[in-house]
């Protein structure tokens, strides 16, 4: 039976609390001192219907009575945990016995309280619970964050070469293989790294990301492998390091060629038997992790030359994944356009539709020697720098897109010739629509810019139907 069910309308209290008690007068108490403190309450004496509630509320705490006529107290935490992990219970009972203590806590209950109890007592239980069970739904929402953020669905592009890297994304997420992501800086390999460990079976467990040419030489052992207090000057607490930080998920190694080699025999060992020794300490410490190497050097060409160890290369080179660079390409960049566009729109608060396009053609004409990344710092640079409030025009692009149109335009004479009237109509036009645009459509100022008589530019207006 449901009791005093007006009490599932929203109080000034955010928590919601179910009481279960095959004992009417349990549950009106109950009701009676969770109200006083402003949470909101759903009471029931039957079981069952409690259970039935869930399919439709959520409910940040259960109390049940351990012992019932319908449903034991351990099928409903059972139950409740089946259907609703982050909700927290307390057991209450008359009847405590060590067994059926000991099988509550096992089965997850957050505590049980013997009756006849204090309110105090359960009042206190009851924020305690609460909080965990806040703290295990920000949790459960950071990580369908991060999922979402960095997961298979952020890698842009339907190119040839993307839909191959989406197929080997797929085949090596379900293991823990290692794996070697190769490419030019830019290309997006710790997004790959990232979507690899997030669409696996360990996404809730640490992606722990190091740029190994970021770290000084000299700090980067301990940064990896931990150390202990007093193992060095300056080291004044343990420290687990990243190794220990990435333990049950994956460490990511970016820019490994930058390794030292009396390093690199270092991670080999981890590779080969799992376990490291933290600096000052002689005890190995187990981790079951996969690894993720990227580089935008020629590892082969160093273990070569001796500057990469073979047998380390050989160890991470398991899986390869070769990211091409974005000139390579192209029929990926109007979606990346589009991607970045909406990202920095909303990070911006502006509402650019898209671009001119002359803009268009220059931000597909330039071959990005940054990259993805370059790309992407265009577009947010616009975004910032765009005085239209609906479209980015060419002139708002860095100058060497801009100046990338012009030149090619400023074509040499090829051996075959070419239609001069048609250069020069193009160069012209192009030239009157950046004019246009860096005078905000002000035809005398466009004018100006040109060094054209207000006359001479609309006779050429006409001319080209501008």
């Amino acid at each position: 039976m449901v009791l005093n069910d007006m009490h599932n309308l929203p109080s000034d209290n955010k928590f919601h609390i179910m009481v279960v008690d095959d004992e009417q007068s349990m549950c009106e108490f109950l009701e009676i001192i969770l109200l006083r403190n402003n949470y909101r309450v759903s009471c029931f004496t039957d079981a069952f219907a409690a259970v039935g509630s869930l399919e439709t509320t959520n409910y940040d705490l259960v109390i049940s009575d351990l012992k019932m006529p319908t449903m034991s107290g351990l099928e409903m935490l059972r139950t409740v945990k089946k259907k609703s992990p982050t909700t927290e219970m307390i057991m209450i009972t008359a009847f405590a016995s060590t067994t059926s203590v000991i099988d509550a806590m096992k089965n997850g209950a957050f505590d049980y309280i013997n009756k006849p109890f204090k309110v105090d007592e359960i009042l206190l239980t009851i924020e305690k619970a609460l909080k965990n069970s806040q703290l295990q739904r920000e949790n459960l929402r950071l990580h369908k964050e991060l999922e979402k953020r960095f997961g298979f669905d952020n890698i842009i592009g339907k190119s040839s070469p993307m839909m191959a890297i989406y197929e080997i994304i797929k085949q090596v997420s379900p293991t823990k293989t290692n794996i070697l992501i190769c490419g030019e800086s830019g290309t997006g390999k710790e997004l790959v790294a990232r979507a690899i460990h997030f669409s696996g079976p360990n996404r809730e467990q640490p992606f722990v990301a190091v740029n190994c040419a970021a770290i000084p030489e000299q700090l980067l052992e301990s940064e990896l492998f931990g150390h202990t207090k007093g193992a060095f000057t300056g080291a004044v607490s343990d420290s687990k390091g990243y190794l220990g930080a990435a333990d049950g998920g994956t460490l990511f190694l970016d820019e490994i060629g930058e390794i030292p080699p009396a390093l690199q025999v270092k991670i080999l060992r981890v590779l080969q038997e799992k376990c490291f020794q933290k600096i000052g300490s002689p005890k190995e410490i187990s981790v079951d992790l996969q690894f993720i190497a990227a580089t935008n050097r020629d590892l082969k060409s160093m273990v070569d030359s001796g500057k990469f160890r073979e047998d380390l290369f050989y160890r991470l080179d398991v899986i390869r994944i070769d990211l091409p660079p974005l000139r390579e390409r192209p029929e990926d960049i109007p979606l990346l356009l589009k991607h970045f566009l909406r990202k920095y729109n909303q990070e911006y608060k502006r509402d650019l539709k898209g671009f001119t396009p002359e803009a268009t053609q220059a931000l597909m004409d330039y071959d990005y020697p940054g990259n993805i990344r370059e790309l992407e710092n265009i577009i947010e640079r616009c975004i910032v720098l765009e005085t239209n409030k609906e479209i980015i025009s060419a002139t708002t692009l860095p100058q060497i897109l801009r100046q990338q149109t012009t030149d090619s335009l400023a074509t040499t004479l090829p051996d075959e010739g070419l239609n001069l009237e048609e250069v020069v109509t193009r160069l012209e036009t192009s030239l009157i629509k950046q004019a246009l645009e860096k005078g905000h459509g002000n035809k005398t100022r466009a004018a100006k810019l040109l060094g054209l008589s207000f006359r001479s530019l609309r006779y050429r207006l006409d001319k080209y139907n501008l």
